[in-house]
């Protein structure tokens, strides 16, 4: 995924950039950097970020760098901001999403004028530099980002930094979020609204899909107005926001509160466990509403051991995600020995570490674990965010299952085992439960999360659900 966030103001910046990049640290460990504009022009730092906190590796960056223009990033891949010259006026530029069409842009490029890009290890062509070329094709920085916007296939957020302010420009379809934050003589531009309140500034507005908006520490003006249609992607909500957040006025706590209750629902009179639980950090919530509306006692069976261990999913290597997913939660045996458990994680994506999770509760003493994903089953690989590491589909434990069921897999047939109300979805369940080794097995159904979440479902991106753009 990735995080974004800039400032705009008549004073030092470089302080406040830094925090407020930080507070984007839960959406990515690969890469962080900063970049500031001031009297002495433009300063840019990247550091590798995978083995130490963003904070640590950047503290004496922030006594060096001076500004009172800056944006910055925590990057899951490339290295960034970059900083360009062009026949556009210098500038810096950071972004947050996927381009699918990354071959038809760099061929169309190369026969207009591009030489060449810098490589990447393992042979990529750094997204934001290509974002960075396309915008350089058009006669203008607000042209070229809204050709940006039309062209790329998957999804584009960014921040373009000049010596007079900050563009900030949400994705057409408004698939991740980019909020405003003011202040005396400062604004600031945020991925996750929380991230500025403890610097002073308050909620100042949300740029809708599309928006173009130009930020100068004087105030903000509206280039390029939002668009109509908006797919925002549901899972922020179900798993990579932080719980302090809001997307669309929707906090991500709430939401989950709202998400474990439904579940609850679904799930009354047909199981009787002694506790409930999440997988932490993202099922905690899920799980607290599901106790508030069964009434059975919410527990922590395991604990994350949080100093030292990354999220699970960020490494490259397969075997290295199972073995952080193992080392960082740690059984409490006498909350487990002879209970019946319900369990509740954000999803399931290949189901290795849930079947891990799952033995170890049975090693330590467990009768029961019956699972409740907070989501309904991921039957495609993300197009737009990059959210799993999944190469393909069939990574994903549902597609396994039905290939091995099916064969030659429709698209007819994939509706019908996203349909939670047909035989085939019933019967995918069964295959992953017994799979997983869980005594019972029940996700939360679409229309559920739609309800959980509670905006309209028609801004609602959910591509990974039902394959419907």
């Amino acid at each position: 995924m990735g995080g974004i966030f800039g400032v705009a103001s008549k004073e030092s910046c470089t302080l406040e950039l830094f925090y407020g990049i930080d507070y984007h640290s839960h959406l990515g460990t690969r890469r962080g950097g900063m970049a500031v504009c001031g009297e002495k022009g433009f300063r840019r730092a990247i550091h590798n970020i995978e083995n130490s906190p963003f904070r640590t590796k950047f503290e004496e960056d922030v006594e060096e760098m001076e500004g009172n223009l800056g944006i910055g990033c925590i990057s899951d891949y490339e290295p960034q901001p970059l900083l360009v010259q062009s026949h556009l006026g210098s500038f810096a530029i950071t972004t947050v999403g996927k381009i699918n069409n990354m071959d038809q842009l760099l061929s169309y490029v190369y026969e207009n004028g591009n030489t060449h890009f810098q490589e990447m290890s393992g042979g990529q062509v750094n997204a934001t530099e290509l974002v960075a070329a396309l915008i350089c094709k058009k006669d203008s920085i607000v042209e070229g980002i809204r050709y940006v916007q039309e062209v790329v296939d998957g999804s584009m957020t960014l921040l373009l930094m000049t010596k007079e302010g900050l563009y900030a420009a949400r994705d057409r379809m408004g698939r991740t979020p980019l909020v405003i934050g003011k202040k005396e003589n400062a604004y600031c531009v945020s991925f996750e609204n929380f991230a500025y309140l403890n610097l002073g500034y308050a909620d100042y507005k949300e740029l809708g899909p599309a928006e173009i908006d130009f930020v100068s520490p004087d105030g903000v003006k509206v280039l390029a107005e939002p668009g109509k249609e908006m797919r925002i992607c549901s899972f922020l909500w179900v798993y990579y926001g932080y719980p302090t957040s809001s997307y669309e006025g929707v906090n991500v706590e709430e939401m989950r509160y709202r998400c474990g209750s439904m579940l609850a629902k679904r799930d009354r009179g047909t199981v009787s466990p002694d506790v409930v639980a999440g997988v932490p950090d993202s099922g905690t919530a899920h799980a607290v509403g599901y106790a508030n509306e069964s009434n059975i006692p919410f527990a922590r069976p395991f604990i994350k051991y949080t100093p030292t261990w990354p999220r699970s999913f960020m490494p490259t290597k397969q075997s290295q995600r199972n073995l952080i997913a193992r080392m960082k939660l740690i059984p409490v045996k006498a909350l487990i020995q002879n209970k019946k458990l319900l369990l509740i994680d954000d999803s399931i994506v290949r189901g290795t570490q849930l079947r891990e999770t799952t033995e170890f509760l049975y090693q330590s003493g467990a009768k029961e674990v019956h699972v409740r994903p907070a989501c309904p089953p991921l039957l495609y690989g993300c197009k737009y965010l990059n959210f799993s590491r999944s190469k393909s589909d069939m990574d994903l434990i549902t597609r396994r299952v039905i290939r091995d069921r099916e064969g030659d897999v429709t698209k007819e047939v994939l509706n019908e085992y996203a349909d939670p109300c047909s035989k085939r979805y019933e019967e995918m369940l069964e295959c992953i439960r017994r799979e997983q080794n869980f005594t019972s097995l029940r996700y939360h159904r679409l229309d559920d999360l739609e309800e959980s979440i509670g905006i309209s479902p028609c801004k609602l991106c959910t591509y990974c659900f039902n394959g419907k753009e």
